[in-house]
């Protein structure tokens, strides 16, 4: 009896490594048909997306018969991975559905299902890759897209806009905030030039550190020297003195740790930001006193793209495997729309009450991603076990 147990045992462990290899083989096939199906979504999105930004910018260049089209390619071409990032949701959710449609039609997944498999373990490969892809996105191509936007942006200010700078002052013009032990400056220019040496029509506010106005001067311009603003003939008016005219100033020095390059790199747009430097811009900027929220915002954003993308392939299995069990083929692609473009929408509806601060940045931030993983897995519970 001792030696018929013996004997057993190791067939008992062959079993169990025979069946454990052939369901890690299962899996990495799920993932792999789920990754090939993505990239040839992701392909087909971005061509089109480069045929139709090439158009544009051809239009837009009309006027400047000296932009060549080598030129207008390289524009399209670095604009992609900024504008591609956006498709990635769309490709996830798309290959998910045709990957789970696919997989139902041929009956693979009834024999699955026939060998014991679950709905959530085949589901597992997908969503993992889905999740893999979303680091990605975060960890490497976002960064190539902000170096690509930057440069977009630089040749799109050279050729099609007549500007040697990224800034635009049309609106509010600049804000600056300098700190200081026991007080601070806000200079705020109305212009500046392409340089950014040097600012025009300049009103700079004097407050204590406990928000108390001290003094205003009003200058026709104000110059980066030598780590000082350097403002010259300007006219200073104390809060405390109302009915005194104001006072004329030959030159005033304001110290100040900005550069060019650093109004450059604070005002640029948020894309020109890469994953692994936008925390460095924001406590930059609120160091300046000026408003980092949309930089929070893309930062949480991307943060909870990961998440965001396993829920879509949830959402995908739930949407493809119920309506193919009723012949509803053109039901699952109606349904993959609708559902891109609601998410899409609620994206951008909720972004934008974050940055007014009407809901906290953190829940913009991370509601299409909650909804997607929860619908997801309420609709995969009602399917499965409903």
């Amino acid at each position: 009896m001792e030696a018929m147990a013996d004997a057993g045992a190791p067939a008992l462990g062959n079993d169990m490594a025979h069946r454990m290899n052939q369901s890690m083989t299962l899996l990495a096939y799920l993932g792999r048909q789920f990754f090939i199906n993505f990239l040839v979504f992701i392909a087909i999105l971005l061509m089109v997306i480069y045929l139709i930004d090439t158009l544009e910018l051809i239009r837009r260049a009309a006027s400047h018969p000296e932009v060549t089209f080598g030129e207008i390619a390289r524009m399209s071409l670095f604009q992609l991975p900024n504008v591609g990032q956006q498709l990635f949701q769309f490709a996830i959710l798309f290959s998910g559905l045709f990957t789970f449609w696919r997989l139902t039609r041929t009956s693979e997944l009834v024999v699955l299902r026939a060998v014991g498999v679950s709905a959530w373990e085949f589901l597992m490969p997908a969503v993992l890759v889905a999740i893999a892809i979303g680091l990605v996105k975060v960890t490497l191509i976002n960064p190539l897209g902000s170096a690509f936007s930057t440069r977009f942006e630089q040749m799109d200010n050279t050729l099609l806009r007549g500007k040697s700078s990224t800034i635009d002052l049309s609106a509010g013009g600049l804000w600056l905030r300098q700190s200081g032990p026991d007080s601070y400056t806000i200079i705020h220019a109305r212009n500046a030039d392409s340089t950014l040496w040097r600012l025009k029509d300049v009103s700079i506010y004097y407050l204590t550190n406990a928000d108390e106005l001290t003094g205003r001067l009003d200058a026709p311009e104000a110059s980066l020297i030598g780590g000082n603003w350097v403002v010259n003939g300007g006219r200073f008016n104390q809060p405390s003195r109302p009915d005194q005219p104001p006072t004329l100033v030959a030159q005033t020095l304001i110290p100040t740790d900005m550069t060019p390059a650093k109004i450059q790199e604070i005002f640029a747009s948020p894309n020109s930001h890469s994953f692994w430097t936008i925390l460095h811009y924001i406590r930059t900027m609120e160091a300046t006193g000026i408003s980092a929220i949309r930089l929070r915002l893309q930062y949480l954003g991307l943060l909870a793209d990961p998440f965001l993308y396993g829920g879509l392939v949830l959402l995908a299995a739930a949407a493809a495997l119920r309506q193919t069990r009723r012949g509803g083929t053109i039901f699952v692609i109606a349904t993959g729309i609708i559902a891109a473009f609601a998410l899409f929408f609620l994206g951008n509806v909720v972004r934008a009450l974050g940055e007014s601060e009407t809901i906290p940045i953190a829940l913009a931030a991370w509601t299409p991603a909650g909804l997607s993983l929860l619908g997801g897995v309420g609709a995969l519970l009602y399917l499965e076990d409903g």
